[in-house]
């Protein structure tokens, strides 16, 4: 594993219109051939960083270090990138301004040309924010990406995702620990009620019903609600919060490129694209990606048929990730 890298832009001016300077944390893992021609691009997901994205790729997986440089990018909110947990200026903690999917691709646009001198990506894939990120990339840079794969995602924030993520934020707020985001020690009672919310959504009714949570070791639907509570005490509050603020604003087509045309934003993406959606995701919704590829000069969409829900996109289990590797293959048969 590579070690983590940092790449700072100075004197970014965000969406928001806060200038400020920015670290992009990053890792790669691989060697960039002589032709600079095997780069893909993983930037992370809600929640995650960058170590929490390599069940996308190992030896004897269709994405392979040993054949391709991958360059996983923390996007910003998640604790290595900037984010309100280790910001040491005014923008510290609840002063964090909104950095946009639009401002993340910016930012990692410029590490990716400036700094790895790379001019063009093999492919970019991700989960869920990951793949909005590589769907603002698609529509942005569409000569500098060959191939996308976005999976359990979608090109901009739906009404019922957003109440979904700001209810959850709003279970965490009202925790007596959080202290209205002054914490002095990490508020993990807040967390953990962040958590139990998440539960209920990251995975589908079937999951629950069918007892599926069994394949991982869980007896009960409280050892799930466990597993999540658990999982997000890594983070930090305002950092949750930051993310949360980056997801309920993404929308591909709100800069001043596309000017709010969602559909010129989509049709903008030229790149060879599979949409992977699962078809039991309470989040990103398979009538919300069929609609998109419409759109799209250059995409197919293939669900997920899972009982997983969201995490079907999570790396969980073995069916769901034959079929992540079988669209990956597909789009790196294409011609680069």
């Amino acid at each position: 594993m590579g070690s983590i890298k940092n790449y700072v832009i100075k004197n970014y001016l965000t969406q928001s219109g806060c200038q400020l300077d920015l670290t992009v944390s990053y890792r790669t893992y691989g060697v960039l051939s002589s032709e600079r021609s095997n780069a893909v691009l993983i930037p992370t997901f809600y929640g995650g960083n960058d170590t929490d994205v390599q069940y996308l790729f190992a030896p004897g997986r269709a994405l392979n270090p040993d054949r391709h440089f991958i360059i996983v990018v923390n996007m910003f909110g998640n604790g290595c990138s900037t984010s309100p947990s280790n910001i040491e200026n005014e923008y510290s903690g609840t002063k964090f301004p909104l950095i946009t999917i639009y401002d993340n691709v910016i930012c990692q646009q410029r590490l990716i040309t400036e700094e790895l001198k790379i001019p063009k990506l093999r492919l970019i894939t991700g989960f869920s924010l990951g793949a909005a990120q590589s769907m603002q990339w698609g529509a942005l840079f569409p000569e500098m990406v060959s191939a996308l794969l976005p999976i359990c995602g979608a090109a901009r924030v739906a009404p019922h995702n957003k109440v979904f993520i700001e209810s959850a934020i709003q279970v965490l707020k009202q925790m007596p620990d959080f202290y209205q985001g002054h914490y002095t020690s990490p508020p993990r009672a807040a967390i953990a009620a962040f958590g139990h919310v998440y539960a209920a959504w990251l995975f589908s009714q079937d999951f629950f019903a069918r007892k599926i949570y069994t394949s991982l070791g869980m007896s009960s639907p409280e050892d799930v609600v466990q597993f999540t509570k658990e999982y997000f005490q890594k983070s930090d509050a305002n950092d949750l919060i930051a993310m949360a603020d980056t997801w309920t604003a993404f929308d591909i087509s709100k800069n001043a490129k596309f000017k709010g045309d969602f559909n010129k934003a989509l049709s903008a993406i030229t790149a060879k694209t599979i949409i992977m959606p699962s078809d039991t995701d309470l989040y990103f919704r398979v009538s919300d990606n069929a609609q998109e590829v419409i759109a799209m000069p250059n995409a197919s969409l293939k669900p997920l048929r899972s009982d997983w829900g969201h995490a079907a996109g999570f790396g969980m289990n073995s069916n769901d990730n034959n079929l992540i590797d079988a669209a990956v293959e597909e789009l790196l048969a294409h011609k680069f």
